[in-house]
């Protein structure tokens, strides 16, 4: 039981030395009366009155008080089980990009430690959590609509003893909060990104009754003393979070403004979370951030160096430029040090942050994919410096072919936006060509979305009509596919790693996974088992060497020839590993 402990105050310091008028309607002041002749006029009988009123400690209840150390009658007002789940049953329903999966993971860790239980069904929860994006407007659509199906649900649970609670969590809770909470009344708790801690807190308050809100962002919040709960899909990958918030205020963007500045977690929490999913035998781990490979760990006085952050060739920023710190190639290095059998992933990053250590380290470690997401937006110079990217279509090129240099059999993926802020057509044939000229295995298409609070809410205007964006995006998509259909092509006939995700939602027949390159396979169950030999089922988190035998824009398909690790399949001359006994 916790103590709250009080100090003996001289009895002086609580004689009445000035009422001012209209604090006690009982008592007539002369308003031209000095303060010393007010408190003079004070009846005996209101002193009396206040002697014997209560006093603090008949208003904390429930807690030893104690004045001096002389213990006092504890008294039952503030519950000693506050913020304790008491195996309420939570329901989560994760919308938008890896991060928020991971978020999940976190907010449901920390329900855990304080007793509430999770389920699958909504009917069953007591506390449904949203976890949703701000990225786009349609993404916050679905969650309005979402918003609606569940405050229906809810009203008809109100006839029952186990009402329902609906919560809010993540980009949409910061951004949305006064619409959330006073105009719409949809939700009970709302909670930002950097609030999670709070949700016990929270969910407390929405108990008795009451609306309950915490959005404020963190400059130093990075959850690295809580172990996410991870709920990998049939255990074997995992997302690990190593940053959080983004400092690049790219014109288009939300993300600074919903997930606030860049912090990064300490490397030794992210190396215990990732010792700790290999022994549970998970395969493959990516790790995530906003702006991921501007990773830097400043939480030891050794690290705080002077050395100046490299940037790629070419590439600048807004924002005054970093120095010290490890930087995301020292992760990295360690990272895939833990578990050599382990794929090592990482997303969403930056173009800027790619200097040729990083390039070097993929290249080098037989564990770290060979995949890199590139986002480019545009293939515009002159868009791109309206979205305030840092590079032009130029610089942008040049990064290409020096990654292809370091590791000629990578594969790259990118986002593009169609329609931004005085795009012209011209600026969009410049994204076509682009797109042909790099030749990407993985494509992510959206049509330009104004945020607001964004810079370009505030300087530019969004001047594409819906319609010429849906057909750019249509353009851009379609030359996507071209490319990526010869480039799949090209890999019929090659033997690919495949780690094994399950089975195919196409077939029951077929199982699934994915090449390094990120590159989704389907071939028959019956083939595997007839290769492998082995009584032991083919299941995720195999690694099986596959034969390509077709392809498309999107998958490839194959035959198993046998199982194998990352180890095993190895085709370097390096005979030891650069991680010593690791």
């Amino acid at each position: 039981m916790s103590t709250l402990k009080f100090f003996r105050v001289p009895k002086h310091w609580f004689r009445l030395s000035c009422v001012q008028p209209g604090h006690c309607p009982r008592l007539v002041f002369n308003a031209t009366a000095s303060c010393r002749q007010k408190t003079t006029a004070v009846p005996d009988s209101f002193r009396a009155q206040l002697a014997s009123g209560p006093c603090l400690q008949d208003f904390v209840k429930g807690v030893s008080v104690s004045v001096d150390g002389e213990d006092t009658e504890e008294h039952g007002y503030l519950s000693g089980d506050l913020e304790i789940g008491n195996s309420r049953k939570v329901y989560f329903e994760t919308y938008g990009c890896q991060m928020n999966v991971n978020d999940t993971e976190i907010a449901w860790s920390i329900l855990q430690k304080k007793g509430y239980d999770r389920t699958t069904s909504l009917n069953e929860a007591d506390v449904v959590l949203l976890v949703t994006c701000s990225i786009r407007e349609k993404a916050e659509q679905t969650i309005w609509n979402r918003l609606q199906q569940l405050t229906t649900m809810k009203k008809k649970r109100l006839t029952t003893n186990t009402p329902m609670k609906i919560g809010v969590l993540g980009c949409m809770a910061e951004r949305l909060k006064t619409k959330l909470l006073e105009r719409e009344k949809l939700v009970d708790v709302l909670a930002g990104p950097d609030a999670y801690r709070d949700l016990p807190r929270l969910l407390t308050i929405a108990d008795e009754g009451q609306q309950a809100s915490n959005v404020l962002l963190s400059l130093e919040e990075t959850y690295a003393d809580v172990m996410p709960v991870h709920r990998a899909p049939q255990g074997h990958s995992a997302f690990v979070s190593i940053m959080r918030g983004c400092d690049n205020m790219c014109s288009y963007c939300i993300v600074p403004f919903t997930r606030g500045r860049e912090r990064s977690r300490p490397i030794s929490s992210i190396l215990e979370e990732v010792r700790m999913l290999s022994d549970q035998g998970v395969k493959e781990v990516t790790l995530l951030g906003q702006n991921v490979n501007s990773y830097r760990d400043m939480s030891e006085e050794q690290f705080c160096g002077s050395e100046q952050t490299r940037l790629s060739r070419g590439f600048n920023t807004i924002y005054q430029s970093k120095r010290g710190g490890l930087r995301f190639s020292d992760l990295l290095d360690r990272v895939s040090c833990v578990d050599l059998d382990m794929r090592i992933r990482f997303t969403s990053p930056h173009p800027k942050d790619f200097p040729d250590e990083v390039l070097h380290l993929i290249a080098e470690r037989r564990n770290i994919c060979k995949y890199i997401h590139l986002p480019v937006q545009s293939g515009s110079s002159q868009v791109l410096k309206a979205m305030r990217r840092g590079y032009s279509r130029e610089a942008y090129l040049n990064l290409v072919k020096n990654i292809r240099q370091i590791i000629p059999d990578v594969s790259l993926s990118s986002d593009f936006i169609s329609g931004f802020c005085g795009e012209t057509e011209d600026d969009h044939q410049q994204t076509l060509s682009l797109i042909r000229e790099v030749g990407y295995n993985v494509g992510f298409f959206f049509a330009y979305s104004m945020r607001k609070k964004t810079h370009a809410f505030h300087r530019l205007q969004d001047n594409v009509p819906a319609h010429v964006k849906q057909r750019r995006l249509e353009e851009s998509s379609s030359m996507f596919r071209e490319e990526a259909s010869k480039i799949n092509a090209a890999l019929i006939g090659s033997t690919q790693l495949v780690l094994v995700e399950g089975d195919s939602k196409r077939s029951a027949e077929d199982l699934c996974g994915r090449t390094d390159g990120n590159i989704k396979v389907n071939f028959p169950k019956g083939d595997v088992q007839h290769a492998v030999s082995s009584s032991t089922p083919v299941s995720a988190g195999h690694y099986v060497l596959v034969k390509i035998l077709s392809a498309t824009s999107q998958t490839l398909r194959g035959r198993a020839l046998s199982l194998s690790s990352l180890k095993g399949a190895a085709t370097h001359t390096h005979t030891d590993s650069p991680c010593g006994n690791n």
